[in-house]
């Protein structure tokens, strides 16, 4: 992730709270920050000034349980992945934390060996989420619409929608499409736009600003060499192009990005 990952424990008793601490500081990776707070109201300031991914929060706290603690952290804009911490077998808790869509609940005294492997789990789940908002920001809907429906699009269309997609660091033209599909020029751009719902240039220029998503996510590559990788001569031409389709410029969109 790119600022790291944050596991915040929210626990009322500080030897609970501090034992856990310790635990997982020897374990997890360096690129893990883990903070502790005592009770509900702390724990939500801490959400409110930084993204958690681990939220391990006990039940029983005065003034906000952790149930309570989980759908205010929610209700604020985060989604942390959830393990739950109680001194009790309570089974009715534990079933409103599954519909809260937590992944584990921990009976305590914690067993050291259950909440590594507690933790381990929760962060792979974490950096799946992240990956999959991810690509859901990168992948262009309507691209996915077309292709999804391509028993619908006759044999030339989808040639010519597979072409596209294996040269999108040319520069295409229409012209040169058409004569790979074996159709008329005027005939093939008017059966593209009637069968994709986009013109065969909107097409194209969605198809080379999602391999430049792609990129922006996947590498540390210049702008310059992205504009180039996807087919466009000047970086200018690229960003004016990206914002006009994106609302922001390549180096924002790439900011705007979740660690890989």
């Amino acid at each position: 992730m790119r600022n790291g990952t944050t596991i915040l424990i929210v626990d009322d008793e500080p030897r609970t709270r501090q034992g856990l601490k310790k635990t997982l500081e020897t374990w997890v990776a360096s690129d893990c920050e883990i903070v502790t707070a005592e009770n509900g109201d702390e724990a939500l300031d801490i959400a409110a000034k930084r993204p958690i991914q681990l939220l391990l929060t006990d039940i029983r706290m005065p003034e906000m349980n952790g149930l309570e603690l989980i759908k205010a952290i929610r209700e604020g804009g985060s989604d942390p992945v959830v393990i739950l911490l109680s001194g009790y077998s309570e089974f009715e808790y534990a079933q409103e934390g599954i519909r809260l869509g937590v992944v584990n609940y921990l009976l305590k005294p914690v067993q050291k060996a259950k909440l590594l492997e507690a933790v381990e789990e929760a962060l792979r789940i974490a950096k799946d989420r992240v990956r999959t908002g991810a690509m859901e920001k990168i992948v262009d809907k309507e691209l996915v619409a077309i292709r999804e429906e391509d028993r619908l699009v006759p044999q030339p269309i989808q040639e010519a929608i597979r072409y596209i997609e294996a040269n999108v660091k040319q520069a295409l033209t229409l012209r040169e499409v058409a004569e790979h599909v074996h159709l008329n020029a005027s005939y093939f751009s008017s059966l593209f736009k009637e069968k994709t719902g986009m013109t065969f240039s909107e097409f194209v220029v969605r198809g080379k600003m999602q391999a430049a998503k792609k990129l922006l996510y996947s590498t540390g590559m210049p702008i310059a060499d992205i504009a180039e990788e996807v087919g466009y001569a000047t970086a200018k031409y690229f960003i004016t192009l990206f914002k006009e389709y994106e609302g922001m410029t390549p180096s924002q969109y790439r900011k705007d990005l979740p660690e890989r």
